[in-house]
């Protein structure tokens, strides 16, 4: 007797498409609207007023940074370790502790697994927490530190605010796109089978993803991930970009990976959230290995949109490849 096959559905977000930016003919009040209301706001803004307000309240003074010390080290990395349990943590107990929403907008309808021997501890959120913060934490740490040493000590020059604001700007538009641009090559390079066995695997063990899934990763990934900070050792660029980076980097992943589309507060407050282009990632593994607003994938063949029809083709294109 024939198994019943089960019926497809779309994915949560489905279709998803390429930004309005990229279209033609142009749209650029479009592309504009897109760019402020379905990229950097709520969160990238947010990260800009904290990576200011971070600079010049909690981070050593940059005269103090040119001898590598552990004092001052130990400082950033205890605001890195602060604010990232700011954001990942509450976003853990109101979505999956509280279930304050249910299942509203869950890009996953299934739970996260309770006693699973896939994680240590065998919870998925305690090595969630221990990989981010005692890896991931420490190497960004690492990187934003050396970072602030090469400007302390002028080997690269940094970039004052006064007289500079237009290049000051040119460069934070520049590290939001670094960002996504480095993570689709390092992604690609993690998806490598040496290196996904050895490193990538760990990541994706979380095949459904929650906040503190974020920088849950292995050490060799953090160093690989955290390498986004090496263009600032060429290009200079003001301190307050630094902190910037560290925390997209550090940070936003908590957001993108709350596995909720959004976060839902009360009856009208409805906040963006999880990333369902990324998602789809975590459950094929082999499509949407960047981000939306660089779209390789759509360049190189690899973006699933989420339909019935990019799963169907999906699966006919890996059925191909182990025949072949």
């Amino acid at each position: 007797m024939d198994r019943p096959s089960r019926t497809a559905v779309p994915e949560v977000g489905a279709p998803i498409e390429v930004p309005v930016m990229y279209v033609w003919p142009p749209k650029p009040f479009a592309a504009l609207r897109w760019i402020l209301a379905g990229w950097l706001l709520p969160w990238w803004g947010c990260f800009t007023v904290l990576a200011v307000s971070c600079w010049y309240f909690f981070t050593p003074d940059l005269a103090s940074m040119k001898v590598l010390s552990w004092e001052w080290m130990a400082l950033i990395w205890l605001r890195n370790a602060v604010l990232l349990t700011l954001f990942a943590a509450p976003l853990h107990w109101w979505l999956y502790t509280r279930q304050g929403q249910q299942d509203e907008t869950k890009l996953n309808q299934k739970w996260q697994p309770k006693n699973s021997s896939r994680f240590l501890f065998k919870s998925q959120l305690k090595d969630n927490v221990f990989w981010s913060l005692v890896s991931g934490v420490t190497i960004w740490t690492l990187f934003e530190s050396i970072t602030f040493w090469l400007y302390a000590n002028g080997y690269v020059p940094v970039v004052q605010w006064k007289g500079s604001e237009l290049t000051i700007l040119a460069l934070g538009v520049v590290t939001v796109f670094w960002s996504p641009l480095h993570f689709y090559f390092i992604h690609r390079l993690l998806h490598w089978r040496p290196l996904y066995r050895l490193a990538h695997a760990l990541h994706h063990k979380n095949n459904n993803p929650q906040p503190w899934s974020g920088i849950s990763m292995h050490p060799i990934e953090h160093v690989i991930y955290f390498s986004a900070f090496a263009l600032f050792w060429v290009i200079p660029v003001h301190p307050v970009l630094i902190v910037l980076l560290g925390f997209i980097q550090g940070i936003s992943p908590a957001i993108s990976h709350s596995g909720f589309q959004e976060v839902r507060l009360g009856k009208q407050l409805r906040i963006a959230s999880g990333d369902p282009f990324h998602q789809i990632h975590h459950k094929y593994y082999e499509v949407n290995y960047g981000n939306k607003p660089v779209p390789f994938d759509k360049l190189f063949g690899s973006w699933h949109d989420g339909t019935v029809e990019a799963q169907a083709a999906f699966r006919a294109r890996r059925s191909q490849l182990k025949q072949a």
